[in-house]
């Protein structure tokens, strides 16, 4: 079996798009959600399929259709409104989470000035006043824009491990 063709980019480039991943996840972490809105392209896709629990030669184990959020600016951005209301049920009390963002891989991607980055993201949750934390084992795939000397997420697809989610709701950013 042939590895894919992938173009990998400079260490220079590869660092940038990883500190810029990096300080995306410590927004959510420090729940700067406007902040974090900022990261995000206007024509950004959020993705987050579900996983299903499929015999083992199944043709497939995400779903090609079923979706945990699908999302784009408009709707994140209703979402991150609502989190600053009283009417944000789920999260009262707010999670506490840690994104802790590694195996980073950066391609170059189909136009000019995009990047295809796929990296794994392990989320620590907890709530309240709760022993009992979450864990989400994410792989995702980034399309990461430059924009002049910064960059913006135009699409995230993030694939959570576990097929059963282990809390009562899943209300963060990915």
């Amino acid at each position: 079996m042939s590895a894919p063709v992938t173009q990998a980019v400079g260490a220079d480039v590869h660092f940038a798009i990883q500190d810029f991943l990096n300080r995306e996840a410590l927004a959510l972490d420090e729940r700067r959600f406007r902040d974090w809105l900022e990261y995000l392209a206007d024509d950004i896709r959020y993705e987050v399929p579900l996983r299903v629990t499929r015999e083992g030669l199944a043709e497939w184990e995400v779903s090609p259709t079923a979706r945990i959020f699908d999302d784009d600016k408009q709707t994140l951005t209703i979402r991150v409104e609502r989190l600053e209301t009283d009417f944000a049920w789920a999260e009262q009390p707010p999670s506490r989470t840690r994104h802790y963002i590694t195996g980073i891989v950066v391609d170059a991607g189909e136009a000019d000035g995009e990047y295809v980055v796929k990296s794994n993201c392990l989320i620590y949750r907890s709530r309240g006043d709760s022993p009992d934390p979450n864990l989400y084992s994410v792989a995702r795939t980034d399309t990461v824009r430059r924009t002049g000397d910064s960059f913006e997420i135009a699409r995230r697809w993030a694939v959570i491990d576990q097929s059963v989610i282990n809390a009562h709701n899943l209300s963060i950013f990915i």
